[in-house]
C-alpha cells in the first residue's frame, strides 16, 4: 500500500476544492491542487519554523537560494545564477507582471490553463491565440498557425508542460519555438510549475532557457515547488530571468502590487527541493499508475476520448461526440465536478484532476462512465 492511498478528509477543512460542493454528494476533480499530505520534510522544517514564533518580513536567504540552484542543475542540467531570481508569491502574478513588464501584444496558445488568457487583458495587452494540434491523438503545435500569428506580438506565453493537455514538449518542439521567437524578436515567458511532474520514464523536462545563449536571453521562466509538493497554500514561486534589462523591468512591474512572499512558504521551499527526493519519485509512481487507469476507463467509453498524459496530474477529456450543451453541469449532476474546458478555450472537454487516492478515483471513473451512458 502506498503512503499516497491514505485518505485524508478534506471536507470540513478550508479547501477551496473541496468546500465548492459542500453539503452535496460530488467528487471534486477540478481544481489543480492534489488530496495528500505534503512531504514529512516539509512538514517537518515548518514545524521548526513555528517553533521560533515570529513572522515578521521575511526573504530568501542563502541555504534558501543554494537549495533551489542545485536543484535546477541537478533536475535538469540548467545552471542558474543567484542574480536570476526574483521572488513571487504565486506563478498567476509573474505572468501578469509578465504581461505587464514586456511592451506589445501577447500570444499563446489553446486550449491553455484560464490566466493566460485573462494575465493580458487585465495589462491592457491584445492577446493573439493559435490552436494546437492534434493529429492522431498527439497534442502539438500547429507550425503554420503559429506563423501566420500577429507579428504584433512581443510576449509568447509558454506553458512547458503544457496544462490541460499533458504534453512535455520535446527538445526538437522547443528549439523549433526558440527559432520562432527569435525570428519574431520575441519575449518567452515559460510557465513550468508542472515540471516536477514528468509521468513517462523516456521524458524528461528540458527548461525553455536552458536551450542556447538566446532562449535564456529572451526567456523569463516561472517556477514553484507548489503543485509537485502540494503546498499552493503557502504561497511561494520565483521567475528566472538571466537579462538584466528584462529582469529590472519585470521587477520595476512587481513595484507596489506584488506583496512580500509568504515566509512559510520559503522555508517549505527549501526542505521540498532539498529533501523529498523519494516522496518525489514515489509520487510520480502513483500518479502515472492513476493516469492509466484514468486514460483506459475513458477511452473504453462511447462518446469520450482523451490523449496520452505525459506531464501533470490532469486528463483532458473531450467528450464533444456527446452532444452536451453544458458538459461540466451534466457531469456535477451525475456526482462529479470537473474543470469546465471552455474555461481554456475549449468548449466541448473537461478537465480531469487525479491527483487523488486510488479508492476516490475508482468511484470517480465510475460516476463519469455512468455519466456518459445517461446523455
Amino acid at each position: 500500500m502506498s503512503i499516497f492511498d491514505t485518505p485524508l478528509d478534506r471536507r470540513a477543512s478550508d479547501s477551496i476544492k473541496w468546500s465548492k460542493y459542500a453539503g452535496r454528494d460530488v467528487l471534486p476533480l477540478w481544481v489543480a491542487d492534489m488530496d495528500f499530505a505534503a512531504p514529512p520534510a516539509v512538514l517537518e522544517r515548518l514545524q521548526q519554523r513555528l517553533s521560533h514564533g515570529v513572522f515578521g518580513y521575511g526573504g530568501a536567504w542563502p541555504s534558501l537560494t543554494d537549495a533551489v540552484l542545485a536543484h535546477l542543475e541537478d533536475e535538469y542540467q540548467w545552471r542558474v545564477e543567484p542574480e536570476w531570481l526574483v521572488w513571487l508569491p504565486g506563478l498567476v502574478s509573474g505572468l501578469n507582471v509578465a504581461c505587464r513588464a514586456v511592451d506589445g501584444d501577447v500570444l499563446t496558445a489553446t486550449p491553455i490553463y484560464p490566466p493566460f488568457l485573462s494575465a493580458p487583458h487585465f495589462s491592457g495587452r491584445a492577446l493573439h491565440r493559435v490552436e494546437l494540434a492534434c493529429p492522431d491523438g498527439h497534442w502539438q503545435w500547429d507550425k503554420n498557425a503559429l506563423f501566420a500569428a500577429s507579428t504584433a506580438s512581443r510576449l509568447f506565453l509558454l506553458c512547458h508542460p503544457h496544462n490541460p493537455v499533458g504534453r512535455c514538449w520535446c527538445r526538437d518542439e522547443l528549439l523549433e519555438l526558440a527559432a520562432f521567437a527569435a525570428a519574431r524578436d520575441l519575449i518567452v515567458c515559460s510557465d513550468e510549475i508542472h515540471c516536477g511532474l514528468i509521468l513517462d520514464a523516456d521524458k524528461r523536462h528540458i527548461p525553455f532557457a536552458s536551450l542556447s545563449p538566446d532562449a535564456a536571453q529572451r526567456s523569463i521562466t516561472l517556477l514553484a515547488p507548489s503543485k509537485t509538493f502540494n503546498i499552493p497554500g503557502l504561497g511561494c514561486a520565483f521567475a528566472v530571468i538571466p537579462d538584466p534589462g528584462l529582469r529590472r523591468r519585470f521587477e520595476r512591474a512587481m513595484n507596489g502590487i506584488v506583496p512580500h512572499v509568504n515566509v512559510l512558504g520559503l522555508a517549505a521551499c527549501e526542505a521540498a527541493y532539498r529533501d523529498c527526493t523519494d516522496w518525489h519519485r514515489e509520487l510520480v509512481a502513483y500518479l502515472a499508475g492513476n493516469r492509466d487507469r484514468v486514460e483506459a476507463a475513458v477511452n473504453a467509453l462511447p462518446g469520450a476520448k482523451m490523449s496520452h498524459v505525459e506531464a501533470t496530474y490532469l486528463a483532458w477529456i473531450d467528450v464533444r461526440e456527446l452532444g452536451l450543451a453544458k458538459p461540466a453541469a451534466h457531469f456535477e449532476a451525475h456526482g462529479l465536478g470537473l474543470s469546465d474546458g471552455a474555461d481554456f478555450g475549449a468548449p466541448g472537454w473537461l478537465r480531469l484532476n487525479f491527483g487523488c487516492t486510488r479508492a476516490t478515483l475508482d468511484e470517480a471513473l465510475s460516476r463519469f462512465s455512468k455519466a456518459c451512458q445517461t446523455t
